[in-house]
């Protein structure tokens, strides 16, 4: 069995996690999976090149995670943030740790030396030896992309922060006009992102920031054609929960967007290619037009591993039915 993941950062890293579990655990595990990530979050913090959602995912599917928060590094230490504050050096709302901070450095190395996101991305993931544990883990481009905000700038005109800035420093209680998606309009889908999509026995869409995570990569030339082509069925996974995000801002990206906080407003974003809808048993009821939806047996909640892998053999079960 292929399956292919669009995820972004921890959702879809606690997902495709218990999605191992699963299919470890039921006889499944010669399954490949295929996790195609978000990469509209990147930026540039003092000369070096952060991934959140792909450096997220190497975490979390290499044991290397501060569970307590989803991302960045376990027993991490912030010696290295300490020293850059202590020379003013800006900005101190991102805070790296120095575990992390390894990760940076090397990737930017690699990249100064001419070597793609994608051939980066393959060899952090050697390190977190994620190949040897069947998970094949992909950018969604190769273009250099970044979302920024574009928010009220207090003179009745408007400016645009950078995504992070927004998320992290302002915890998204700046009232976020729309998101622009610097270099998207030129990026193009990175080697076998495509492919893992139109090759796929299963597509799924974990629960993730349906507008910044998930809705950047569909937003990747190419790749909403795909999902819309496929003979796979295509099942994604609510975020919410009665209306409201499991973790995050997706409520300020929803209303962003003009989007109902809903589970039938958030899967109507993806109705053109969705084939089902695991919703919360709170959201029972739920409706979109020409997909399935089903309740879940429980709260939409990954409290651990074997939780997350319930959801997500649930969501296979889904695609099974729908798929014929």
């Amino acid at each position: 069995m292929r399956i292919t993941a669009i995820a972004g950062g921890v959702g879809g890293a606690r997902f495709v996690r218990g999605l191992r579990h699963h299919l470890d655990t039921t006889g499944l595990e010669d399954a490949e999976v295929t996790v195609v990530a978000n990469t509209g979050d990147d930026i540039t913090l003092h000369g070096l090149r952060v991934c959140p959602d792909v450096d997220t995912l190497l975490y979390t599917l290499g044991g290397g995670v501060e569970e307590s928060q989803g991302w960045g590094r376990a027993q991490e230490t912030h010696h290295v943030q300490e020293e850059l504050a202590a020379y003013g050096a800006q900005p101190q709302w991102f805070s790296l740790g120095d575990r992390d901070v390894g990760t940076h450095v090397v990737r930017t190395h690699w990249l100064s030396r001419g070597l793609t996101p994608s051939e980066v991305t393959a060899r952090l993931a050697q390190r977190w030896g994620l190949p040897d544990r069947r998970i094949r883990l992909l950018p969604m481009t190769d273009t250099p992309v970044e979302t920024h905000v574009v928010v009220d700038d207090g003179e009745g005109g408007e400016r645009a922060i950078h995504f992070q800035e927004w998320w992290v420093r302002h915890q998204a209680a700046l009232e976020a006009r729309r998101f622009v998606v610097a270099g998207l309009d030129r990026a193009s889908a990175a080697p076998g992102v495509l492919d893992a999509v139109r090759q796929a026995d299963v597509v799924l869409l974990p629960p993730s920031n349906p507008v910044v995570s998930i809705g950047i990569v569909l937003g990747v030339p190419g790749v909403r054609d795909a999902l819309r082509g496929t003979r796979a069925p295509v099942v994604g996974v609510s975020p919410l929960i009665s209306g409201r995000p499991v973790r995050g801002h997706a409520d300020a990206c929803l209303r962003a967007v003009g989007v109902a906080s809903t589970a039938a407003g958030v899967g109507g974003l993806f109705a053109d290619f969705l084939d089902g809808w695991l919703v919360d048993p709170g959201d029972a009821g739920t409706s979109v037009r020409g997909v399935r939806v089903e309740a879940f047996d429980e709260p939409l909640l990954m409290t651990d591993v074997e939780a997350a892998g319930r959801i997500a053999g649930r969501a296979l079960a889904l695609a099974r039915s729908v798929g014929g």
